[in-house]
């Protein structure tokens, strides 16, 4: 039997709902008015939430916490410039080569000739007109393509590219990175104080319900800002791999991409579409068989999902799934639609929250632990 069945819906009960109600949107509208301000420190918060375990294991070595946090995070810059700089001059000469073959497509009689004989006529056309156009064409220009990233980035990500490169000027934007690391080392030095102490704060009375919940949020928030993250960043690896050996064009950026797209369980299924025409270029460019091409393109999907499905997800994330996609769509839809791209920061902490909150509370389900949270 639920809560909703043991008390009646008094009219103290309907103005304590309406009251919680009212506070609820008030508290969306603060945050969304908050929100250039606390953009940094929701970021910092959830890199202490990824990072303290690094933190935790080092400190195993280390004994002093503001040591190791220090060490840890020197560890992560080093591998990331290393990783950047390792990755920079693949992902540029791909966008170089891609647009050499761009340009073969539109001025190359041969290629033109083979796929009018083996594409459809509409979608070779579709193809050529696309290629053709003045601005795909400089996208995939080496000498502009950072400046093309850069205005990309400052459209689609007002917010973000505040903090990376500031409103004003380049030092405003420093500022704010320097806030953001600030946030981060303080967050983590003070991550086992805080973990440790709140539960003083919380009235006796109310202090085991209060913890439960806590637990069920913190074992959801493991599953996604952690597990979820392994997973697609390994499942990115495994593509850009994939599509390298089948020297697919763009094989490292789009590998990367599906492996961003699978924070969303399964939603890689969408880089299927720009796969298989990446494949039809690379048959119509090396002259080779359109079947086979293609059935390598497919045959990396489905090794990489063989993977994820019997590897990954059982090693990382255990045999609870937590949020199912479909879930985790609508929280980023709403929250973003809310909040802006603030919301689409802390869509999945607070659909955890919320959904921790309706299972303990209002229906008296309880989740299944998963393990400790780190």
């Amino acid at each position: 039997m639920t809560v909703f069945d043991q008390k009646p819906y008094t009219f103290d009960r309907v103005v304590r709902i309406a009251i919680a109600a009212g506070l609820l949107f008030g508290g969306i509208r603060l945050l969304g008015f908050l929100s250039d301000v606390l953009i940094p420190f929701v970021m910092a918060l959830l890199l202490a939430y990824l990072i303290n375990p690094l933190v935790v294991r080092v400190q195993k070595k280390i004994a002093h916490r503001g040591t190791a946090v220090f060490v840890t995070l020197l560890m992560i810059v080093l591998v990331a410039t290393l990783l950047i700089g390792w990755l920079a001059p693949l992902v540029v000469k791909e966008i170089s080569q891609m647009g050499t073959l761009l340009s073969s497509l539109v001025n190359n009689a041969d290629i033109a000739e083979r796929a009018s004989k083996e594409l459809p006529s509409d979608l070779w056309q579709t193809v050529r007109e696309y290629a053709s156009r003045k601005e795909i064409q400089d996208l995939f220009n080496a000498e502009n393509f950072w400046k093309i990233a850069e205005a990309a980035v400052r459209k689609v990500l007002p917010g973000i590219w505040g903090v990376i490169a500031g409103t004003a000027s380049f030092l405003i934007g420093m500022v704010g990175l320097v806030v953001v690391l600030l946030y981060l080392v303080f967050l983590l030095i003070d991550f086992p104080r805080v973990r440790e102490g709140w539960q003083g704060l919380i009235p006796p009375h109310y202090r085991e319900k209060v913890v439960a919940f806590v637990h069920d949020f913190d074992t959801a928030m493991n599953r996604y800002f952690r597990a979820q993250a392994g997973v697609a960043a390994l499942v990115g690896v495994f593509f850009a791999a994939g599509f390298t050996l089948i020297g697919l064009p763009l094989g490292i950026l789009l590998g990367l991409f599906i492996g961003l797209l699978n924070m969303v369980p399964y939603l890689q299924m969408i880089g299927l579409i720009p796969a298989f025409f990446l494949a039809v270029i690379h048959a119509l460019e090396t002259g080779g068989s359109f079947p086979m091409i293609l059935g390598q393109t497919g045959l990396v999907f489905v090794v990489v999902q063989l993977i994820q499905d019997a590897v990954l997800v059982p090693k990382l994330m255990g045999k609870v799934t937590g949020l199912s996609p479909a879930m985790i769509l609508l929280s980023l839809s709403v929250w973003g639609k809310l909040l802006g791209i603030f919301g689409l920061i802390i869509a999945l902490p607070m659909t955890c929250l919320l959904l921790a909150y309706y299972q303990r509370f209002l229906t008296g389900v309880t989740s299944t632990p998963s393990g400790e949270a780190g």
